[in-house]
């Protein structure tokens, strides 16, 4: 995404900055507004988070990059400082900053979705188009 473009989405945007547990309240309340498990941004020392409800542009700020490891499924991933995202009811599409770990190498994320005829599964696709998909419950909120 250009420059120019991020400008315009984060234009007329709802931000919060500053206080990381406002902005870790406000991601979780962004995750539960689009219906995606809570804990699928496990994200600490937020210093921003923004939302632009008429595109959907949503992005999250973090002071370090953090690495997380989904226990459930046995899954690394890695975020970014800053990670992006159009969001959309059960969809976040050309997501930018959330990496995981197969094998030996880090693969980018760039779409997450629950099908609505599978609300039990979520998944995650690569650029390549390549996807997998694991149970839902693997990312809520304290997993």
């Amino acid at each position: 995404m250009s420059i120019q473009t991020a400008i315009n989405h984060r234009e007329n945007a709802e931000i919060i900055t500053g206080d990381s547990l406002l902005c870790k309240q406000k991601s979780k309340e962004l995750l539960e507004k689009i219906h995606m498990p809570k804990g699928l941004l496990p994200l600490d020392d937020i210093e921003e988070v923004g939302y632009n409800e008429k595109t959907g542009f949503v992005w999250l700020r973090q002071k370090k990059g953090k690495e997380h490891k989904f226990k459930k499924i046995g899954k690394q991933v890695w975020y970014d400082t800053e990670v992006t995202a159009f969001v959309e009811n059960q969809r976040m599409r050309k997501l930018k900053g959330v990496k995981s770990k197969e094998l030996l190498i880090w693969i980018t994320i760039n779409e997450i979705y629950i099908d609505a005829e599978d609300p039990e599964k979520i998944t995650f696709g690569t650029p390549t188009g390549i996807s997998r998909s694991f149970p839902a419950t693997a990312f809520a909120e304290g997993e």
